[in-house]
């Protein structure tokens, strides 16, 4: 649980009057510190044992852990609520695809290339699987540090790597050391051979216990040795378990504040359930249910694009509507003559209007107008698409530059701005009342891209 301001100026040496960390009184700086506004270091009179103190007490009650480097990093973890509703989630699920070193090349090749290709656009994101997950199950070492080898190169991908053998689990990750990857596992039998290698060259481990309650002597040794870049799995053998052990951690993390236990989990739906169906099934249950890694054995575009669609719908902060950015859009590779429409820039709104525009076969420009996610009657209702400001917007996103008429068409649910947008835009722009539904730009578009042109 999060230290409060009250506690931390205890533990402040309190000179008076100091300002030195430039806060203007102790209780000052221990309520910045509390809530996240400013760093320990500020106070140059802290003794070094304070400062790890407050460090730890300050640290988020579950670890952020990062794999993978660069743009394809996936970082997990560091949540703050147990229930959606009460705030929000922040990191979700890295969704990871098994590869054996068992199977051919034939099958790897195919599931390397599955994971490159199988991306979905949804609402101005792409949708995709995170991870790669080579797993030493032949017992030929060599195989499997060629496995290894052959997923670094073809990929930027991170990568979870599996491997009961210590000595080739480290060996592989010497191989893509730099792709910062996570070893799996970490048991109470290896944890001593482990903790050297690890500090050799740090990268984040997977620990696994018998239980929930077998994990915390592994975190609690490996966090004296300077080790907490860690993930969790309590070794579940079926769903209900899995369920059970992934909730007892977030509440013991949370709730209890228990730091044995405050740090993102991994589960292992294709261990657990070996159908196609229930395997995704079961990993449905845990994008639910706090796991922060999922390891599948396979997927497809049927099984794969519901999980993401799931993760994105939950991972979704339900205080702020889902939106896209603010700028125009070119669907169908519009030109000079393309007719432009303007909307809002909730999420359901841009993906209606332009699935609408790509139904009509009609290549245009569509603007879309930051109104902090709302649609457009909302929007215009909380003074945010109006005409002055949907003018504005129209001058600086430059739409102008990209077409050579002065036609604009806005929804006709807005109709009554057409005035008020013709004075922002100093009568340089015509503008035309389109439907007032996304359904009747089918009939509307066609015919006004002709008058365009004639």
């Amino acid at each position: 649980m999060p230290i409060a301001g009250s506690q931390i100026v205890k533990m402040l040496p309190r000179r008076k009057p100091c300002r030195d960390c430039g806060f203007p009184t102790c209780f000052a700086f221990a309520m910045k510190l509390a809530s996240g506004g400013a760093t320990v270091d500020k106070c140059p009179y802290l003794s070094q044992e304070i400062k790890a103190k407050l460090v730890d007490l300050l640290a988020p009650p579950i670890r952020l852990v990062a794999i993978g480097s660069g743009e394809k990093k996936v970082e997990i973890g560091n949540e703050e609520v147990i229930y959606r509703h009460e705030k929000t989630y922040y990191h979700p699920p890295g969704i990871a695809l098994l590869i054996s070193d068992r199977e051919s090349e034939a099958k790897i090749d195919e599931k390397i290339n599955k994971i490159k290709e199988l991306q979905f656009p949804w609402v101005g994101l792409t949708l995709k699987a995170d991870l790669l997950a080579p797993y030493f199950e032949s017992g030929d070492k060599d195989k499997f540090l060629n496995l290894v080898r052959k997923v670094y190169q073809s990929t930027d991908l991170g990568m979870v790597l599996l491997s009961e053998n210590t000595d080739a689990l480290f060996s592989a990750r010497d191989i893509c050391a730099d792709r910062n990857p996570l070893l799996y596992p970490v048991t109470k039998e290896n944890v001593e051979q482990a903790i050297p290698k690890v500090k050799e060259t740090p990268t984040p481990i997977g620990i696994r216990g018998e239980s929930v309650e077998g994990l915390v002597p592994l975190t609690t040794k490996l966090k004296n040795a300077g080790i907490e870049d860690v993930v969790l799995d309590p070794g579940s053998k079926n769903l209900m378990e899995a369920i059970k052990d992934q909730t007892f951690i977030r509440r013991a993390a949370l709730k209890q504040g228990f730091r044995p236990l405050g740090y993102p989990t991994i589960a292992f739906p294709c261990f657990i359930a070996k159908d196609g169906l229930k395997e995704t099934m079961v990993a449905s249950a845990l994008i639910n249910k706090f796991a922060s890694i999922i390891v599948l054995s396979d997927f497809d575009q049927f099984s794969l694009l519901p999980l993401l669609v799931q993760r994105l719908n939950i991972y979704t902060d339900p205080r702020f509507p889902m939106a896209v950015e603010e700028k125009y859009y070119e669907i169908l590779e519009p030109n000079e003559e393309s007719p432009v429409l303007v909307t809002s820039n909730w999420a359901l709104t841009y993906f209606l209007v332009s699935s609408a525009i790509e139904a009509t076969k009609v290549p245009s420009f569509l603007c879309v107008k930051d109104s902090e996610g709302l649609g457009v009657l909302t929007a215009w209702a909380a003074g945010k698409f109006s005409g002055d400001s949907v003018g504005a917007f129209i001058k600086k996103c430059g739409i102008a530059d990209r077409v050579k008429h002065r036609k604009l068409v806005i929804p006709g649910k807005v109709a009554r701005i057409k005035g008020e947008l013709e004075d922002a835009l100093n009568l340089e722009w015509e503008i035309t009342v389109g439907p007032r539904e996304a359904t009747g730009i089918g009939l509307f578009l066609p015919d006004f891209a002709k008058k365009l042109k004639g």
